[in-house]
């Protein structure tokens, strides 16, 4: 079957298409399946992430009066009925490994973040995402409240989230970071933490794998000043010490000495103080670091806003993580194109673009050119045979 050379076409096949058969394959997911197969509800996710769409009868509707372009994408049915059945019993897992691959694709990204050191540098955090508990039984969070929790590593070099980790709400941030591979990331990786992360074996874990931590000092953290790390210079830095844990358990989890920068914000005048193993940069460097760890905050913020990750198709457990799976594949396909094509403009008005045009016969690359006094024109002109890929 000819496809029409639609935006939502050129995102589909940006994705790796072959290991995602295989992973169809693997779960068996697509075996007797008539009508709806494994790829057409991912076109169809895509579709309400794309175009913000909050029900299963908005996604049907949607696309029922554009039925003639749906049909040459090789949909057979937009029933939500249909829909609803495959988001509660297709695995998640195959979403999931999705990301996974084409996150390998996106390995080569880079941001605009400029460093005067070149080590790769993450941004360790999590946040929640407030369920109904009477409708989501399985999100357990408190008494009356349900609640799920999305933990993220952030390539802040980069902007995109290189690891996910999906639990219930009730799950502390610490016990997922202590399950962690840290032998993934190259040697030298900084991690920026917030001080909710204190736990003195993980800080040494971190060190042990060849990493580096920064994290802000929690206020009953109780340590030694051991003397001077470097005189204090750089805008705002007020000290640089050489210090340790004081406590026995704490000294016993994190056996070697640490340095602490302390640094005033000249905006707010209020005082900050960085524990960090290393040793090297500067004390002004440190502070920057940790100034960086606001980016994840930015990211959760960000795809609250912009993606469908707050109101979910289905309430199973499945379907709300098929959901937020395919969510998180958008975010990386947004990325993509930002970075192939050049793309100026900020990830908001690309995903303002890319949601007026994604049916349209228009090539992706066309589309970030287009004005309000051309925009009508791509409505009937042909794609240009260009790739992405």
């Amino acid at each position: 079957m000819a496809h029409a050379n639609t935006v939502l076409h050129q995102l589909l096949h940006i994705l790796p298409l072959d290991e995602f058969e295989s992973f169809v394959g693997q779960h068996k997911a697509d075996k007797h399946v008539k009508r709806l197969r494994c790829r057409d509800q991912l076109l169809i996710l895509l579709y309400a992430q794309a175009t913000g769409k909050d029900s299963l009868r908005d996604i049907e509707t949607g696309l029922r009066v554009l039925d003639s372009t749906w049909y040459h994408l090789g949909l057979r049915t937009s029933a939500k009925s249909t829909l609803a059945y495959a988001n509660e019993h297709r695995p998640w897992q195959i979403y999931e490994s999705l990301f996974y691959a084409l996150l390998d694709k996106c390995s080569h990204l880079s941001g605009t973040a400029d460093f005067s050191f070149k080590n790769p540098l993450r941004a360790l955090d999590a946040s929640t995402v407030d369920l109904c508990l009477s409708m989501f039984d399985w999100a357990e969070f408190r008494t009356t409240k349900g609640a799920i929790k999305i933990h993220t590593s952030f390539d802040i070099r980069s902007q995109i989230p290189d690891l996910i980790t999906i639990t219930e709400g009730k799950t502390h941030e610490v016990t997922v970071t202590k399950d962690m591979d840290f032998s993934r990331y190259p040697k030298g990786t900084i991690f920026v933490i917030d001080r909710g992360y204190t736990d003195y074996a993980l800080l040494w874990k971190i060190v042990q794998a060849g990493h580096h931590f920064v994290i802000r000092r929690k206020k009953n953290a109780k340590i030694t000043h051991l003397g001077q790390h470097r005189t204090p210079t750089g805008k705002g830095v007020m000290k640089d010490e050489k210090v340790q844990f004081a406590l026995n358990g704490a000294r016993e989890a994190y056996p070697a000495d640490l340095r602490m920068v302390t640094y005033i914000d000249s905006d707010t005048c209020q005082i900050y103080e960085y524990l960090t193993d290393e040793r090297r940069l500067s004390a002004a460097n440190i502070a920057l670091i940790y100034k960086r760890r606001w980016d994840i905050e930015l990211f959760f913020k960000w795809i609250k806003q912009h993606l469908k990750i707050k109101t979910f198709f289905g309430t199973s457990k499945n379907a709300v993580l098929t959901q937020i799976w395919v969510a998180m594949i958008y975010f990386l396909l947004l990325s993509w194109i930002k970075f192939q094509t050049k793309f100026k403009g900020s990830l908001l008005e690309l995903t303002r673009m890319v949601r007026e045009v994604l049916l349209w016969k228009v090539h992706v690359v066309d589309m970030l050119s287009l004005k309000p006094k051309t925009i009508h024109r791509a409505r009937t002109r042909d794609a240009p045979q260009m790739s992405l890929l």
